[in-house]
């Protein structure tokens, strides 16, 4: 699943290919991806005349800004936009087309199916669920190493289940919290509220600044996400644990191990975080 760098570069990708683009038509080839309003005619309907203003992140959801709506796409697994031109011809697993005035397609193409769009009044947006009960941004003043010992002191949780919480901390999956783990010399299995005040600080260093890195260098390219323009994020190249099962550890040498926590495939070094 795309986390918050992957879904950043898809957002920054969007802002440059369909900014000022208004929507003549929109066809829907798999309705049940439309979760408000429940009626696709009246998803369809509100669409129709609407320009695109702008484009935002909130955790691991794309904001579509319009005149008088806000469309709130989650990607999940594979979810991808593309731009086309509408005499190209239409790819499998094609399931929501967008038609702008000007002759080209925002094609929404998603091989699981499982990516979701809702449709809100422009302003209500973060007043209704999904986007309602999410954490802080993890780029934004009020993630402090305050909040963060607040949140982690108070739970049983192991950390990373902790982490990956979306009503704590949003942005953060599975390749982030097995990164910023590592680099901050904890184990994914110790209690959240077992971490001390130094811990702390260096969680929340390691956080912000793991996911800078990747944001800067396009998310990371793992199984099949790329951007909006085909192109592959390059901080796979970078990542010290994950997806690394059984390859010495970039720092000590240790082979990397892989386990189940929180219910995750979890990669971690057993020498640098014990």
């Amino acid at each position: 699943m795309p986390e918050l760098p992957e879904v950043e570069t898809v957002r920054k990708t969007l802002e440059l290919l369909v900014l000022g683009k208004k929507i003549k038509d929109v066809s829907v080839f798999w309705p049940k991806m439309i979760k408000n309003p429940i009626e696709t005619d009246e998803f369809i309907d509100s669409l129709r005349g609407q320009e695109i203003l702008e484009m935002r992140r909130r955790g691991k959801f794309l904001i579509f800004y319009l005149d008088d709506v806000a469309l709130v796409s989650h990607l999940r697994m594979e979810g991808k936009y593309n731009l086309s031109d509408q005499e190209d011809p239409i790819e499998k697993h094609t399931h929501v087309i967008f038609h702008f005035t000007d002759g080209t397609e925002l094609r929404y193409r998603d091989v699981r199916k499982f990516g979701t769009m809702h449709l809100f009044k422009k302003g209500e947006e973060l007043l209704h669920l999904p986007l309602l009960q999410l954490g802080p941004e993890p780029f934004l003043s009020e993630f402090t190493v305050d909040y963060l010992a607040g949140k982690l002191g108070r739970t049983d949780r192991i950390v990373k289940a902790t982490l990956l919480d979306q009503t704590i901390l949003v942005g953060l999956g599975n390749i982030y919290v097995d990164e910023a783990l590592f680099r901050a010399g904890i184990h994914p299995d110790r209690k959240s509220k077992s971490l001390s005040q130094e811990e702390m600080v260096q969680l929340h260093r390691e956080i912000i600044h793991t996911l800078t890195e990747a944001v800067e260098m396009g998310g990371s390219t793992i199984r099949s996400y790329v951007n909006s323009q085909g192109q592959m994020g390059m901080f796979q190249q970078n990542l010290y644990v994950y997806s690394r099962k059984d390859e010495p550890c970039r720092n000590c040498g240790t082979p990397i191990e892989k386990k189940v926590s929180a219910g995750r495939g979890t990669h971690y070094c057993p020498r640098c975080q014990r």
